[in-house]
């Protein structure tokens, strides 16, 4: 991955597929350090963390986060999770940010030289596109090492670069 000292840059974390992926990997993230890597790459224009949260539950696991990165430096976007049971009867809750991330980086294309995306799926590979048109790199962040792979081909294919996070352990993971 190539980065450039006077370049803006800017993150946009898919936090489910993220939280999925680290999980696969068993891998903890230190987002303090994340954000401190890539503030060393260039000039960090934004960082922003995608998340979709249960409105009703009396205990959301994930709030802690979202509060520890709303008052460190991220941008948190967040929309209400929807509940609902399966034909099988499987409580099951549906909170995609695709929409969100999307126009979010497509917006910011013509403000940043590059980009970073925190996500393996596919669904994003037109926003990619549509990005580079207006003159931003894209660089994606996901994995191949786990069983199966958290990245679409399709996406690796469509980004200018792929970032293996497990090659970023050393920067950006929890310290035991």
């Amino acid at each position: 991955m190539t980065f450039y000292s006077d370049e803006r840059i800017g993150i946009f974390i898919d936090g489910a597929n993220l939280h999925s992926t680290t999980r696969a990997l068993n891998f903890d993230i230190d987002f303090s350090r994340l954000r401190a890597h890539f503030e060393t790459r260039g000039r960090l224009i934004r960082a922003n963390y995608y998340t979709a949260l249960l409105e009703q539950a009396d205990y959301n696991p994930l709030q802690p986060l979202v509060d520890w990165l709303d008052y460190n430096g991220y941008s948190v976007i967040t929309k209400p999770a929807k509940e609902f049971t399966d034909d099988q009867g499987r409580r099951r809750i549906k909170g995609d940010m695709d929409i969100e991330i999307a126009i979010d980086m497509v917006e910011a294309a013509e403000h940043l030289e590059h980009i970073i995306l925190f996500s393996g799926d596919g669904d994003f590979c037109r926003a990619i596109k549509a990005a580079q048109a207006k003159g931003a790199r894209v660089s994606v962040v996901s994995t191949l090492r786990s069983k199966p792979p958290m990245i679409a081909d399709e996406l690796r294919r469509a980004a200018d670069s792929f970032i293996e996070l497990l090659d970023l352990d050393q920067m950006i993971g929890r310290e035991a």
